[in-house]
């Protein structure tokens, strides 16, 4: 990106003063070579963005910002529905509530080295993984409808978790507001035999040892130590979360001269929150939240099932599970006045920092845990928020190390066996179906996550915890 088009506002804040349309700034957090490193369709992207009625303060961008489908990934931006804001279904993505969740195994490196090709054999065999996975549970009607609605608080009550799972999740695992009869039949018909199951592209379960501490006071409060090792799923709403983006974007487009809106991108697609169109798609994409977090929760009972086998000593506590891809109704303070407003975050990360309610109480007086995904070759981090955060980006930070080229790019730099090989011999074991997916997925394919961690800590979105590196990954 050229920086003589932005504005430098301190050494991870720059900002894009509103010009045409624009009713609020740009604002893109970064350090300068992560600047100097993304594509100019970010910058196009944060001025459409901030041209949509009733946004709030800025259009944001992320340290791990790159193109997308309207919203860039790494985009944050918040409405107002008193004064006609809108809901976008290009600013929420096609894989609702994608997320990370991250489970305690009480056990360390020596614990799983003799077992390791036995466990990584059988997390491969026991949690379906690649494009069309199918799992064994096979929902009917009643049931399908009562996941949307109930989310992980549903799949606890059907045996597939804890009770004690539930406060460790983002709205104890149940999203208000859903309504099932807002999901098309075609959504429900794609995800009525994936539940349970990782799909493809960035998705992955990891065995990741903990590397390194920063902060003692926050680690010990979540949980971690080094040499622990913990387990990360990462994964969202399969075909339905993909079904749903597509009919509203198709709808919200069509719709948008209607309600007298004049879309700078047909990608930004939108509607009043207020509207009849507006308030349908919340409905549909709370229910694909809940569907995200229900699909996480089964993941984590087949995991403990696999576990009980190989290793029936681990523990399987849950640290915390965090949604990207949302838009959530939130209260935020807006030159000087508490809002109700709906902040949607594309590939950016919740980042709460101490004192709120929503955060569970044995994290408060630290801040939400932040849990960034980085590649199955370098390292993933867990942080924390700030109260800086809220004033900065809406308590948002960045999900995780933000691609640098596109698949195909990586297919044609990179072949799968020879990843796998490579990382096989560094100690990391990796079980996938597609080998083209694995190319797609190379550690090369991405930015450093290290830069793009240390650069949200230097802004104060969020703090860093401690470095998780990869023993295991089971990649979708």
């Amino acid at each position: 990106m050229q920086k003589k088009r932005l504005k430098r506002k301190s050494e991870t804040e720059w900002w894009i003063e509103p010009t045409g349309p624009m009713r609020v700034p740009g604002v893109i957090y970064g350090t300068e070579d992560l600047i100097e490193g993304m594509d100019d369709k970010v910058h196009e992207q944060v001025c459409n963005v901030a041209a949509l009625p009733g946004i709030q303060k800025a259009s944001y961008a992320m340290p791990d910002a790159h193109w997308g489908y309207g919203f860039p990934i790494g985009g944050v931006a918040a409405f107002d529905p008193n004064e006609g804001g809108v809901i976008s279904a290009g600013g929420v993505g096609f894989d609702i509530s994608c997320g990370v969740r991250t489970l305690h195994s009480g056990l360390v490196r020596d614990d799983i080295e003799r077992v390791k090709e036995t466990l990584a054999d059988a997390l491969y065999a026991n949690i379906p993984a690649g494009v069309g996975s199918r799992g064994a549970i096979s929902l009917n009607h009643d049931e399908m409808d009562a996941m949307l609605e109930g989310g992980a608080q549903w799949a606890v009550g059907r045996g597939w978790g804890r009770s004690e799972d539930l406060k460790s999740i983002e709205e104890e695992g149940c999203m208000e507001g859903a309504d099932a009869k807002c999901v098309s039949p075609q959504a429900k018909k794609r995800q009525k035999d994936e539940m349970g199951t990782l799909g493809s592209g960035n998705h992955y379960l990891e065995l990741q040892e903990v590397t390194d501490v920063y902060d003692a006071e926050a680690a010990g409060a979540f949980g971690l130590r080094e040499g622990d090792i913990v387990i990360s799923i990462h994964c969202g709403s399969r075909g339905l979360g993909h079904q749903i983006g597509t009919e509203f974007l198709k709808s919200m487009a069509m719709a948008a001269p209607k309600h007298g809106i004049k879309l700078p991108d047909r990608e930004l697609a939108c509607a009043p929150i207020k509207s009849e169109l507006g308030q349908q798609y919340l409905g549909a994409m709370r229910s694909a939240m809940n569907c995200a977090m229900a699909n996480r929760q089964i993941i984590t009972h087949l995991v403990r099932e696999t576990f009980e086998r190989v290793l029936p000593k681990a523990e399987l506590d849950l640290l915390y599970d965090v949604s990207h891809n949302t838009c959530k109704m939130e209260q935020h303070v807006i030159d000087g006045k508490t809002k109700t407003v709906f902040v949607h975050r594309k590939g950016a990360t919740r980042s709460f920092g101490p004192g709120l309610p929503d955060i569970p109480e044995a994290f408060r007086s630290i801040g939400q845990p932040v849990l960034i995904g980085g590649t199955m070759g370098t390292a993933s981090y867990v942080l924390c928020g700030t109260d800086r955060t809220m004033g900065l980006s809406f308590g948002s930070a960045v999900h995780g190390a933000g691609r640098q080229m596109s698949r195909r790019q990586a297919t044609k730099k990179w072949k799968g066996r020879a990843v796998i090989d490579e990382l096989a011999n560094r100690g990391i074991l990796i079980r996938s179906p597609s080998q083209r997916g694995v190319a797609e997925e190379a550690p090369g394919a991405y930015k450093d996550v290290s830069r793009v961690v240390e650069a949200a800590h230097q802004a104060g979105l969020a703090r860093k915890v401690a470095r998780v590196e990869p023993i295991v990954c089971v990649k979708g």
